[in-house]
């Protein structure tokens, strides 16, 4: 394998589907299946993912909700979709530990980093969620700073489109996908990856990115086991 652990960090949006909220049950399925071909390979697996497809914290001052309270409304409902894909993947047989950066100990453990890699170790599958405790801070600080402390050999973060590209591809049909492309670049370019701490977290300590399709069949297993999918960074 090109890597033997890995922080797999997932939006909260991608579980939506083609609804306009919440959960779709078949992507949620479709994920757990792609997530339990990576497993089967022997890969140590952990994983973040967001809550946009419930709430978001900075919706909350729009509402006239403090953004403190907004953000820890935010993640209360990254345990919910925690909680959804870990039920997910133990229906197929996997096994989870659900860990989670605000303590509510009748449904998850408290994040602690030692049994965090201990669990690993033993091949079960870490699903990190509530952030890392504290407002102000995005889901994908948590997937670095989490992937720092498991020490991790990279950072897949799943999107819906296949990488980096030089403009929304989206929005413009001239943009192209960068294969492999810097940190620095990244700044100097001003390319939308992840939000600033995350990505000064990763560059200090040299933790490699890889922006990739997840909705894609066999993409994160292609990932890990070498191939050139979505778009690589680096220092």
């Amino acid at each position: 394998m090109k890597y033997k652990r890995i922080l797999l960090k997932l939006s909260g949006e991608s579980l939506m589907g083609e609804k306009k909220y919440g959960i779709d049950p078949n992507i949620l399925q479709q994920y757990a299946e792609e997530i339990k071909k990576v497993k089967d390979l022997g890969v140590e697996i952990a994983i973040v993912i967001g809550g946009g497809n419930i709430f978001r914290g900075v919706q909350a001052e729009k509402s006239g909700i403090d953004r403190v309270q907004g953000d820890y409304m935010g993640m209360l409902a990254t345990l919910i979709n925690a909680m959804a894909l870990q039920s997910a993947l133990e229906q197929i047989g996997l096994y989870t530990r659900l860990m989670s950066g605000i303590k509510i100990e009748s449904v998850c453990e408290p994040f602690i980093r030692r049994r965090a890699i201990r669990h690993l170790e033993k091949g079960r599958i870490v699903i990190f969620g509530a952030g890392i405790g504290n407002p102000y801070f995005t889901t994908d600080s948590t997937a670095a700073l989490r992937a720092i402390e498991i020490e991790s050999d990279v950072v897949l973060k799943g999107t819906r489109v296949d990488g980096v590209y030089t403009a929304d591809p989206e929005k413009d049909a001239n943009a192209t996908k960068y294969q492999h492309i810097s940190f620095t670049e990244v700044y100097e370019k001003n390319l939308n990856v992840m939000d600033m701490t995350a990505f000064t977290l990763c560059q200090e300590n040299n933790l490699p990115i890889i922006v990739f399709d997840m909705n894609a069949e066999g993409n994160l297993s292609r990932l890990v086991n070498g191939e050139k999918i979505g778009t690589l960074i680096t220092v």
